[in-house]
């Protein structure tokens, strides 16, 4: 009977798996990772705390019943006061009328730099931002004489407001646009369209638009909701709008104009969630497209 062999008797030692030595440096950037994961949350989280509170509290002051407990009458005279519904149906109005000027206005103009005036597109888009850096009441005080021209021609209508709120809405129609028409090649498809005969308001109606259909979207939510929340020029103008009203209806009954506030500014974030979900859906379908 032979002894072992001295190499079967020492202990074996397990080999490393392959990698080994990075295993240390994936750990700390596993760490890593985990850490900014959770400060992102606690970043988020702080930010809804600080913007659902304001938002929670304005529900629960317009849902007080005194003794009798919480109850939605405010939110139901909502309906029953008369001057607030016309508010109401004269601001979506003006909402309707402010896109379709919009779009009229802008998609050709856009359309029309983008293929023969490249070089005028950097004036275009500083004259479209303009009324980001005029103050409203400045604003006003140049539009006022205008608007008595306006009101001896179409009368002292609110809808007349609909000529301010298009130059209002330029600043953020025309980025959504231009980027829009800056994401298809324009050029081909217009030539395209020309060969085969179209004229050029067929060309914009049935080549471009439908390209730019996402980019239109997000320009008209973004117009609805600056509509809809406008107050200091038709205040100054004497016009009475949804802003107006409740502002008038806060000195009578703070609970209605609490409820009429937060309803509309759900609305405004509705309009801009369905805005997200419209551009996320391009982004897919496009991608979808290229692949």
């Amino acid at each position: 009977m032979t002894a072992p062999a001295p190499d079967a008797l020492a202990p074996s030692t397990a080999s490393a798996p392959p990698g080994a030595s990075g295993t240390p440096e994936r750990a700390r950037a596993l760490r890593g990772s985990r850490r900014r994961t959770m400060w992102r949350w606690l970043v988020l989280l702080a930010f809804g705390i600080f913007f659902l509170l304001p938002l929670v509290a304005m529900l629960e002051f317009s849902t007080r019943g005194g003794a009798a407990g919480r109850n939605f009458a405010a939110w139901r005279a909502i309906a029953q006061d008369p001057d607030l519904v016309s508010a109401i149906t004269i601001s979506l109005e003006l909402a309707v009328l402010t896109v379709a000027g919009m779009l009229v206005l802008l998609v050709p103009v856009a359309t029309w730099v983008h293929l023969r005036l490249p070089r005028v597109r950097r004036l275009i888009e500083f004259i479209c931002l303009l009324p980001l850096t005029i103050p409203a009441i400045v604003l006003v005080v140049g539009i006022a004489p205008i608007y008595a021209w306006v009101a001896y021609f179409f009368g002292e209508s609110p809808l007349t407001l609909t000529f301010v709120y298009v130059i209002l809405v330029l600043p953020y129609a025309y980025r959504a646009i231009d980027n829009g028409l800056g994401a298809i090649d324009l050029r081909t498809l217009a030539e395209a369209a020309r060969s085969l005969g179209a004229g050029w308001p067929t060309a914009l109606t049935r080549v471009v638009v439908p390209n730019i259909r996402g980019a239109l979207v997000s320009a008209s939510f973004l117009s609805v909701a600056l509509v809809l929340g406008e107050f200091t020029i038709a205040s100054l103008l004497n016009f009475n709008n949804l802003q107006v009203t409740i502002n008038l209806l806060g000195k009578r009954d703070a609970a209605v104009s609490v409820a009429v506030s937060l309803a509309s500014l759900v609305f405004a974030f509705v309009l801009l969630l369905a805005l997200s979900f419209v551009g996320r859906r391009r982004s897919s379908s496009g991608v979808t497209e290229e692949g």
